[in-house]
């Protein structure tokens, strides 16, 4: 038997959570899985946190940990599972874990992030854990008082290389660019370039790593010439990107060629009731604020879907007589109308259950079933649609009923 919940979320990070806030205020059932030990996604594994309007003093797990007590706050469940698969059948989604975990749910909003790209090079995967880190709050301490090399330049990698010179001896950049150009946000170049810690290498990529059981070396290779040299270093820090986690996903929702998930404005996925937010999702600015902007919007989403499915599902698709809904705005003056005159033909009494839907609020419903224009009036035999009529005369009703 799979376990019950309005709203289920993958992922523990700021647009996950930031959905288990909005979900369970609004009274959603809602559960957020985590793979990860630590809860808070991505930011979790940085310290400074400088740029979460309304908190100027705070570390970025602080501002994690007060976002998973605010979700709690309102009764919304964590769990560990790291998720396998997505089912859906309609109405219900199931949520499988690789330990064979179920979990049922009305909406599910995909909140998995990304994890940190590797670049394959020599020596990578030979010395990692052993001086090869992707993660400075991890394992700053490990490197107190030693000299390391940081690949990267855009804004997660300044801004680790700047909370590292904290704990270590020297620390050098290398960067692809010429030199004074970096990806980075100009006022986090302008606090590397003042701290006396970091040195730069400029127009270079770094060939290999070498060592003896531990990292002793990184050889690098400049752009321009060609010339390679090494650097004596005790470990290497990559900050070159990240990897979306959609590999379960592949098959369930619509994926971009470099695997982000695509959505909508609104977080919906191509699977209605199914939404993603955060690094995961396609988009253009990857920060906490966005993230989480992006998990209210998908909760607020997942809980009109819901609202409007389950009343689809009690008042017409389970009715236990044929349903006449008329499609409708109240700002249509034909579309007030035709209410009026099929209020006054006491359908009941001829057997019909009548619904009003209006198409503004209830878009999900309107799109699923073609409704382009306003009036329209529709017969429903369970879920198949016996008569479908846009704007009916008086004889078109006549033979609807």
């Amino acid at each position: 038997m799979s376990e019950k919940y309005d709203l289920i979320i993958i992922g523990g990070g700021p647009a996950g959570i930031a959905a288990a806030i909005y979900g369970s205020r609004s009274r959603l059932k809602t559960l957020v899985l985590e793979a990860k030990r630590k809860t808070g996604g991505q930011p979790a594994t940085y310290h400074d946190m400088e740029n979460y309007p309304g908190v100027p003093e705070t570390t970025a797990s602080e501002l994690m940990d007060n976002f998973k007590t605010h979700a709690e706050k309102f009764k919304a469940e964590f769990k560990r599972g790291q998720v396998a698969k997505i089912e859906t059948d309609g109405f219900k989604k199931l949520v499988k874990t690789k330990k064979e975990e179920v979990y049922e749910a009305k909406s599910v909003i995909i909140a998995t992030g990304a994890e940190p790209r590797k670049l394959g090079i020599k020596g990578e995967e030979e010395f990692k854990g052993k001086g090869v880190s992707y993660c400075a709050t991890c394992d700053a301490d490990l490197f107190t008082d030693l000299d390391i090399v940081v690949v990267g330049n855009g804004n997660s990698a300044v801004e680790e290389a700047i909370y590292l010179t904290k704990f270590v001896n020297k620390l050098t950049m290398i960067v692809i660019h010429d030199e004074g150009v970096m990806d980075a946000e100009k006022i986090l170049q302008e606090q590397a370039m003042e701290n006396e810690k970091i040195d730069f290498v400029w127009n270079s990529t770094l060939e290999e790593i070498k060592g003896e059981g531990l990292v002793e070396k990184a050889v690098v290779k400049n752009i321009k010439t060609g010339q390679k040299s090494e650097i004596d270093c005790n470990g290497v820090f990559f900050f070159v990107g990240r990897v979306p986690s959609t590999d379960f996903l592949e098959g369930v929702v619509d994926l971009t060629e470099h695997g982000y998930i695509k959505t909508t404005k609104q977080m919906e996925t191509n699977q209605p009731g199914i939404y993603a937010v955060g690094d995961v999702r396609d988009k253009v600015v990857r920060q906490v604020i966005t993230a989480a902007g992006d998990g209210a919007t998908a909760a607020v989403m997942a809980q009109g879907y819901i609202e409007e499915e389950d009343y689809w599902q009690n008042n017409v698709l389970q009715a236990d007589k044929e349903v006449i809904v008329a499609f409708w705005s109240v700002t249509d003056q034909a579309s007030i109308d035709l209410v009026a005159k099929l209020e006054n033909m006491d359908l009941e009494a001829k057997g019909y259950k009548f619904l009003k839907i209006d198409t503004y609020k209830n878009r999900l419903i309107s799109d699923r079933y073609q409704i382009e224009e306003i009036p329209t009036v529709m017969k429903l035999k369970g879920s198949k649609v016996a008569e479908k009529v846009v704007a009916p005369t008086e004889k078109e009703l006549k033979n609807i009923f």
